[in-house]
């Protein structure tokens, strides 16, 4: 019957018990909170650098497409002349 005590507890996902030291559970949770806003804060700064990377690689593509055309109407210039 053990066994099957055990397993079904953990069939259930039961937590580990906690501890009966509430200062300690509000300071962990406490702590949980402020690495949260942490990981929050890295990735809204990560989100901008990607914004600012992606801006900075639309403006190079629209860029490579003008030289592109520029490179083209040269070639067909010199063509003609030959």
């Amino acid at each position: 019957m053990a066994f099957n005590e055990f397993y079904e507890s953990a069939a259930w996902g039961e937590s580990e018990p906690e501890t009966q030291d509430i200062v300690k559970d509000a300071i962990r949770k406490e702590q949980v909170l402020r690495e949260i806003a942490a990981a929050q804060d890295d990735l809204k700064a990560l989100l901008g650098r990607v914004h600012n990377v992606q801006t900075d690689v639309d403006k190079l593509t629209s860029e490579n497409a003008t030289l592109q055309v520029y490179i083209d109407n040269l070639t067909m210039q010199m063509a003609k002349r030959k």
